[in-house]
């Protein structure tokens, strides 16, 4: 991806404009989804590259169009496409990370009663005894799985996905004639 006067450019080459947007969509508006592979194209760029330096979308143009308007058009429909893929990911965020407290509280709970019931177990009393005993700590210590997977691996691509959703709502657009 070449820079252009510090941005990071991402270049898309289209007939036409409306191969950007959603064809199902059926808003004549500036509000209007991106394609799903336009969205990919320009996420899958972006996830490669330095989220420091503004993203500048070039769009290469086969069609004849009035590139000012056009340009205006696709500011705002990107602007408002990744808006909306930003608070929907803050969105799934929060929802994680509270599911990850509740899952927490409940394996501390449970991790508890293992570890109270291991301790009432006598393992003097047999070899099979001390067996159940161990296996309640440790079905404790596999219960505490989730809250830890969602705290220390599953919070951070979705966090870093909203910071790349954001630098995207705020790059700039240009068209070119190809």
């Amino acid at each position: 991806m070449p820079a252009d006067s510090g941005h990071q450019l991402i270049e898309v080459k289209v007939q036409s404009l409306q191969q950007i947007f959603n064809s199902i969509d059926p808003s004549p508006f500036h509000e209007r989804d991106l394609d799903p592979e336009a969205e990919e194209f320009i996420v899958s760029w972006a996830q490669e590259h330095n989220l420091k330096r503004p993203f500048k979308l070039v769009v290469h143009l086969g069609q004849t169009t009035d590139r000012a308007e056009a340009e205006r058009i696709l500011q705002e429909a990107i602007r408002n496409y990744f808006n909306y893929r930003h608070e929907f990911n803050q969105r799934e965020l929060k929802q994680l990370l509270r599911y990850g407290w509740t899952s927490l509280l409940i394996a501390f709970g449970f991790l508890a009663a293992c570890v109270s019931a291991a301790q009432a177990i006598n393992p003097d009393l047999g070899r099979f005894k001390a067996i159940v005993r161990e296996g309640l700590v440790i079905i404790g210590w596999v219960a505490m799985w989730r809250p830890l997977d969602i705290y220390l691996y599953r919070w951070w691509p979705v966090y870093r996905l909203g910071k790349i959703y954001h630098r995207l709502s705020t790059m700039l657009v240009e068209i070119r004639a190809s």
